[in-house]
Order: structure tokens, then C-alpha cells, then sequence
């Protein structure tokens, strides 16, 4: 029992120290950190749970009591971790769809009524733990909620185009196989080491998620950028669009860098209306933009253009100081012998000749 209470006591001393970095951390979401620490606190108070059946379910009917009491908000509260790791993720998602906390309403409700008709566990009058007669909607609850967890995760990162179906594929199946081994042995108490190691690793996956995102414009970072072009020169047809703003510095310095935020914001804004399915937007400099697509025939880029174009538009006729943009493209068809470098350098041309052009109007 002493080699379990300290195992436990390096878990909650690792999930201190998570909260540590997540309230320290300057490049999460600030929308993260709150369902963060609200997942933290719930995984410590569950340890301290599972360590009071240990303690508790000794054969003593005085302490029966209090390990039907450590059971019921054990159970109660374990399937809920995934569903806070998928408010860390996108707390709109459970707002919107309420229906996926369904598993936990019931896993709840079967625990709660466990004492008495032995769904999930049950305690003997000896003061003897044995597993309820449908401890299988424990399990569903848990299972379910995870592939909740995974589906969203990877729908999110899809949706950003953010690399993220392999790592966290790679997490659920380390999730599913640790805990798993105390299900087939309950004896064997490592479920909540591998819920802290998971914890710890989703903190710094999210990490390296919001860490790929401008804070200004939350179009993708330079660094997101960079990564990206290494993963170019496989052979697959892509097209690369280059942008910035027309005379930027002259709205900062009669504006102020305020006024040049919020030109960068409407444009960012109308770049993400405007090359949505297939694209990746990026802000690699000041006021400079690319977007990586996937589509390489110049009419549908052209149309994609004209769109965030005819935004602009729009939006210039409520913010006569909101100023034009040049771009330019160069398209990949596929295969081999062309470096990205090539194909960035006709989109950097053809830009700076559009420049030039409405310059000379």
C-alpha cells in the first residue's frame, strides 16, 4: 500500500507543477487555462479518492462508509476528464451540442444509486469492494468520452490544418492500453499515472496548437509557416499565394499602430472568408501574407482572390483608410524537380509587378 501512496503522491506533485506551467504559460489560449485547472484539480481530488479506497477497503466494516463515499464520487467524476480536456480544447462544442455529456449524466446517475442496488460497485456489509452488476456503463462512459475527445480533436485540427491526427491518435491509443490493464487487473492501480502522463502531454500539445497561431490576426505564424514548407518538396501539386498590405507604414505612422492593428485584423479576416477548405493561412511578417493551397488551377485561385478582394471592397467603403492589397501566385503541378523556392519566387514576381502596376495608375 506505501509503494501506491507514493506513486500517487508523484502524480499530484507532477499535476501541481502542470498548474504551474499552464498559469506561467504566455503562449496558451487564455480560454484554455481555466478548464486546465479545473481538469487538474479533478484528476488530484480523484487520486486522493482511489487512495482512500486503498486505505479504506481493508476488511473493517467501520470504515465501509467511507469507501462507499470514495467509490461513488470516484466513479462519478472519472468519465468527466475527457470531457474537460475537450472544454480545454473548444468549450463551444459542448455548449453546442449538449447531448455528448449524455454517457456522464448516466454513469452519474447508475453510481449514485450504487450503494444500494450495486450498478457500478458494491461494498459488502465486511467492507468488502466488488464490481456492480453493469460496471460496463462505467467503461462505456469512459470509452465514449474519449472517442468524443479524439473525434473532436481531430476535427479542430483539421479545421486549422494543424498536424495534430497522428499525435493524438497516438495519445488515445497510450490512454486506451494504460488504463485498460487496471480494468483487467484492478489490483494493478496504474490508471491515474497514465491520466497524469496524458495530461501532461495534451498540456503541451495544446501548447505547441496555439503556438502555431498569430495572436493578432490567428491566421498561422511564420514559424507554423516554415514547418509547413519542408513538408512541400514530397511531389504533391500545391499552389503558394504571397500578399501584403499598400503603403502599410503610412497608415501606422498617420494612424498609429493601433489603426494598423485593426487593418491587419480586416484583412486577416477577409483571408479566412476567402480561402477556407484546402488552404492555410499565415502571416509571415509585418504585413505580409501567404496562404499554402491546395488547389492549382488559376481560375479557382483567381476566383479566391476576387472574393477577398470584393471583401476588401465592401469594407473600404465603411474604412476609406483601409488600403488595397497586392498578391501574386506560383503554382506546383506535382512531381519532381521544382523547389518550393522556384515556386515562391514567381509568386514574390508576379506581386511585385501587381504592385507596380497600380503604383504607375
Amino acid at each position: 500500500m506505501e509503494s501506491y501512496i507514493a506513486t500517487y503522491l508523484i502524480d499530484i506533485a507532477a499535476l501541481s507543477f502542470l498548474s504551474y506551467l499552464i498559469h506561467d504559460n504566455n503562449i496558451l489560449d487564455p480560454k484554455r487555462k481555466g478548464p486546465f485547472f479545473i481538469g487538474t484539480v479533478i484528476t488530484v481530488l480523484i487520486i486522493l479518492l482511489e487512495a482512500g479506497t486503498i486505505i479504506t477497503n481493508n476488511g473493517n466494516p467501520d470504515f465501509r462508509f467511507l469507501n462507499i463515499i470514495c467509490n461513488v464520487f470516484g466513479f462519478a467524476l472519472t468519465p468527466v476528464i475527457p470531457i474537460i480536456l475537450i472544454a480545454i480544447l473548444d468549450l463551444n462544442v459542448l455548449i453546442t451540442k449538449k447531448l455528448l455529456l449524455l454517457p456522464s449524466i448516466l454513469n452519474v446517475i447508475a453510481t449514485a444509486l450504487s450503494p444500494w442496488f450495486g450498478f457500478v460497485f458494491y461494498v459488502d456489509t465486511n467492507n468488502h469492494y466488488e464490481r456492480g452488476n453493469i460496471f460496463f456503463v462505467f467503461v462505456a462512459a469512459y470509452i465514449i468520452n474519449l472517442i468524443i475527445l479524439l473525434i473532436s480533436t481531430i476535427s479542430t485540427g483539421g479545421k486549422h490544418h494543424y498536424q495534430i491526427k497522428f499525435k493524438i491518435t497516438t495519445l488515445f491509443l497510450f490512454v486506451i492500453a494504460g488504463t485498460s490493464i487496471q480494468l483487467i487487473s484492478p489490483l494493478v492501480y496504474s490508471s491515474w499515472h497514465i491520466v497524469t502522463l496524458s495530461l501532461l502531454i495534451y498540456y503541451f500539445l495544446m501548447s505547441e496548437f496555439d503556438g502555431s497561431f498569430d495572436p493578432l490576426t490567428r491566421l498561422h505564424n511564420r514559424a507554423a509557416y516554415q514547418r509547413m514548407v519542408k513538408k512541400l518538396d514530397g511531389g504533391k501539386p500545391y499552389s503558394v499565394i504571397v500578399m501584403d498590405i499598400n503603403n502599410f507604414k503610412k497608415i501606422n505612422d498617420t494612424y498609429g499602430h493601433d489603426s494598423g492593428d485593426t487593418v491587419l485584423k480586416k484583412v486577416a479576416t477577409a483571408i479566412m472568408k476567402s480561402f477556407d477548405t484546402g488552404c492555410t493561412c499565415y502571416r509571415v511578417g509585418g504585413d505580409e501574407f501567404s496562404i499554402i493551397n491546395s488547389a492549382t488551377d488559376p481560375v479557382i485561385i483567381e476566383n479566391q482572390l476576387k472574393h477577398m478582394t470584393n471583401d476588401l471592397e465592401k469594407e473600404r467603403r465603411n474604412d476609406g483608410c483601409l488600403p488595397t492589397i497586392s498578391y501574386g501566385y506560383g503554382i506546383f503541378k506535382g512531381g519532381k524537380g521544382i523547389a518550393f523556392h522556384e515556386v515562391l519566387k514567381e509568386a514574390d514576381d508576379q506581386m511585385y509587378f501587381f504592385k507596380k502596376k497600380q503604383n504607375d495608375m
